[in-house]
């Protein structure tokens, strides 16, 4: 007798799931979707008693997720009853060393607030080699490659959208500059071996083609030539054909429906001396910084590249290392758990190489590799990096669960697939609002503990400030771990003058940050 209502109630419900915008989860999944919810909900109680802690799951904890989804909501991201982490008992537990006197925190309505915690680089970008379009990146966090393709284009477009929001950097990933990355957000352009989007029809590197491209979008602020990334170095990549569709064989050069491989290695160069030239040439012809990314393996790269920089003067503008916990890329299983160091001792052993030269100083480092979170990016920048590229948070802010699925296309929140059906269910207007509350927050809570250290920005941060605690009720200090003791761990004198100018601007409303920029080059 009462189906009817029943039923009319279930249509009404399932076609308020499909209009509705806010959940990627119950656009695809009406109805089915919101036990993923209620399950959520009662899941502390579950763990408590049956399952796991907060802080077994990987490659994220549910901590760690929770502090992504409530900051990219902006809903309470605090976290109370102390805290469930055993600090003398787990081996390597990172603390950071509060000041006796830390610098108060702007509180809204003071002169000093800054409601978007404008986090700029403390160096210019390009400016050691003299670039012709050499510039201050706005925020020292941004979003880190990964290429329309391995992620929906309405992903891209989202994350695009957000880093237009937050003022920060967007680099492409290697399939090329497409559509979807043209919504606001200034680029890095990052080139792989495969030179997508700049490759003639035999595959090789076309400069015309990549000049052309530069000349049609001035959103271009940088390249980015890629070595190798974190989760398959030495692998190369592939797109399935059924993945290859029309639209992304166009923006790649490629033809569709066709296995799309990227090779281990790139073919306009041979060795650091060629690579060194062809940064040059691409530096010359377009105007722009050009750097690298690279995991971290055999060295004698790293000492090479130290040593003709230090020799010739020609040098890569930014080098970001990412480290083997890095992971947007799908892979074998090797591969993601056994090939390249992890961030913080690939990172410190390239850092060290180069500041022993002497020429640490002319190259912005870019960290990555699980960085996306407040204590380890501050990790990060005492080792040495002027900036954070960030990659599953990113994904995770715009609706990733951690599904661990992208390799199969079947991504259910629409990030990581091509399938229409699922791609649907991500709004690209709404989740852009969540990654840039995502990179604010993080910039928000950076700075937060850099003013509890008692400085105002995370380039004066030191290994001093920050100790490892171990498993044997012992701690020991970030340089003496990674071997930063004979360069004292402390900032250039450069670096203290750029960021005191910098800040002191910050405060006088100078948001533009062009005017600091020429005073400095």
């Amino acid at each position: 007798m009462y189906w009817p209502w029943v039923v009319a109630a279930l249509a009404a419900w399932v076609a308020y799931d499909l209009i509705q915008r806010r959940h990627a989860i119950l656009r695809n999944f009406p109805i089915i979707g919101h036990f993923r919810y209620w399950l959520e909900a009662i899941g502390p109680e579950l763990r408590q008693y049956i399952v796991t802690s907060n802080n077994e799951e990987r490659p994220f904890s549910r901590d760690q997720r929770r502090w992504v989804y409530a900051s990219s909501k902006r809903e309470n991201n605090y976290f109370g009853f102390g805290t469930d982490d055993d600090l003398e008992l787990a081996p390597h537990y990172l603390i950071v060393k509060h000041s006796a006197f830390p610098l108060p925190q702007p509180q809204p309505g003071s002169p000093e607030y800054d409601p978007q915690f404008t986090l700029p680089c403390a160096k210019v970008l390009g400016g050691y080699r003299g670039r012709r379009k050499a510039f201050r990146p706005r925020s020292a966090v941004y979003v880190s490659g990964m290429s329309f393709g391995s992620l929906s284009g309405r992903a891209v477009e989202a994350m695009n959208r957000g880093c237009a929001i937050a003022g920060c950097l967007h680099n492409t990933g290697e399939g090329g500059v497409s559509p979807y990355h043209l919504h606001g957000g200034e680029l890095i352009w990052q080139i792989g071996t495969a030179y997508f989007g700049c490759r003639d029809e035999q595959g090789r590197f076309s400069l015309s083609r990549l000049k052309d491209v530069v000349a049609a979008h001035p959103q271009i602020r940088a390249l980015e030539i890629k070595l190798s990334q974190g989760a398959k170095p030495g692998l190369g990549g592939m797109l399935p054909a059924k993945k290859v569709s029309r639209e992304i064989a166009r923006i790649r050069g490629i033809p569709p429906h066709r296995d799309c491989h990227s090779p281990p290695r790139h073919t306009a160069f041979g060795n650091v001396d060629q690579m060194l030239d062809f940064v040059e040439m691409l530096a010359d012809e377009t105007g722009l910084p050009v750097g690298i990314k690279s995991a971290v393996g055999q060295m004698e790269f790293w000492h090479e590249l130290a040593e003709l920089m230090e020799r010739t003067g020609r040098a890569v503008d930014h080098i970001q290392i990412d480290g083997g916990e890095g992971g947007t890329g799908a892979a074998p299983l090797a591969f993601s758990d056994h090939v390249s160091l992890p961030f913080k001792i690939g990172f410190s052993r390239v850092y060290r190489v180069f500041a022993e030269r002497g020429v640490a100083e002319n190259v912005v480092w870019v960290g990555s590799g699980r960085l996306g979170f407040p204590e380890q990016a501050l990790l990060a920048f005492a080792l040495g990096a002027d900036m954070i590229a960030v990659a599953r948070e990113a994904m995770m802010a715009v609706g990733c669960i951690q599904a661990q699925r992208c390799h199969t296309g079947h991504c259910p929140t629409g990030v990581a697939t091509q399938n229409r059906w699922l791609v649907r269910g991500l709004d690209p207007d709404f989740k852009a609002q969540r990654l840039a509350n995502y990179i604010v927050t993080l910039r928000k809570e950076v700075l937060a503990l850099c003013r509890a250290c008692g400085v105002e920005h995370p380039a004066l941060i030191t290994c001093e400030h920050l100790e490892f605690v171990d498993d044997r009720f012992c701690g020991r200090s970030v340089a003496d771990v990674f071997g930063y003791r004979s360069h004292n761990g402390l900032p250039h004198e450069n670096d203290r003058r750029r960021i005191t100018e910098i800040m002191r601007a910050l405060r006088s409303g100078v948001s533009d940050l062009r005017e600091i920029q020429e005073s400095q080059r």
